[in-house]
């Protein structure tokens, strides 16, 4: 026996039934921040000079993908996306870029007084932080846009927040193995970063802090410390070198790989959920 549908109540349409389901949502999302990015990057490439693409490309884009996204929500899910709420997104950021730098700087200090983390000198010219600043804003932006804002967010709506972590854990490292040089230690270590991520963002319920965090750490391997991150090569301003074995230093996969990191990820993960849940429950 079927319930009859209350009088005056419209029925959605099969174009609206089928754009909120949140699988194709998902789909949606992502191809609604990763499409400004590479066409932007694309266009650029084809149509400047390459003197002319220092620094600003990155960050047009990202700034593109944050647009695009806030789009796809209005349009999409019909809604204002308080998960880009500007009134708070200094602070957030600027906490994260913190937190992040700091977690990076536990590993480097612990690693250099067991004498894996050495520092041997310093680079002669400041070029690198205009490839390494701009790259790791865009970086930050899309990967927290898509494994926050839009996996973890909408997976968390409709099957709950265990399923979202898992889902993230799962995924978010999953993205990392086509890097040179992963081993098992990184990709377990890749997780447990995203769990640390998604809890900041269900702790404000913003992107801004994860985007903080994932900038902090990044900029302070890529920019500051010449170590590998994520396999990449080393580019900073003070030359590092890992001696010691691999399981510690991370070897040529970067710090990402080490079991420091797998420790001091994990006891910022279980410190940021349990600091989180009731605020996402609220």
């Amino acid at each position: 026996m079927s319930i009859a549908q209350p009088a005056g109540t419209p029925i959605p349409s099969f174009r609206a039934r089928v754009l909120t389901h949140p699988l194709l949502r998902i789909v949606l999302g992502v191809v609604a921040v990763m499409l400004p990015i590479s066409l932007t990057l694309a266009l650029i490439h084809a149509l400047v000079p390459q003197p002319l693409r220092m620094v600003w490309p990155m960050p047009l884009a990202a700034v593109l993908s944050f647009l695009s996204y806030r789009l796809f929500v209005i349009r999409i899910e019909k809604r204002q996306p308080a998960e880009l709420a500007a009134p708070h997104a200094a602070r957030d950021l600027g906490a994260g870029v913190v937190a992040g730098a700091a977690l990076g700087l536990k590993v480097a200090v612990i690693l250099a007084v067991m004498g894996a983390f050495v520092v041997t000198g310093t680079s002669t010219g400041w070029d690198f932080l205009l490839k390494c600043l701009p790259e790791q804003i865009m970086v930050a932006t899309f990967e927290e846009l898509i494994f926050r804002a839009v996996l973890f967010r909408i997976v968390d709506q409709r099957w709950g927040t265990r399923t979202a972590l898992a889902v993230s854990f799962v995924l978010f490292s999953l993205a990392h193995l086509p890097n040179d040089n992963i081993s098992a230690l990184a990709v377990l270590n890749t997780a447990v970063v995203s769990l640390t991520l998604c809890a900041a963002y269900m702790l404000t319920g913003r992107v801004w802090l994860p985007i903080g965090i994932h900038f902090g750490w990044n900029f302070l391997f890529d920019g500051v410390f010449a170590v590998p991150l994520s396999g990449h090569a080393a580019r900073g301003w003070l030359q590092v070198s890992l001696p010691g074995p691999e399981w510690l230093t991370g070897g040529a996969y970067g710090v990402e790989a080490s079991v420091l990191t797998l420790l001091v990820w994990g006891i910022a993960t279980v410190l940021v959920l349990k600091r989180a849940q009731p605020h996402h429950l609220a």
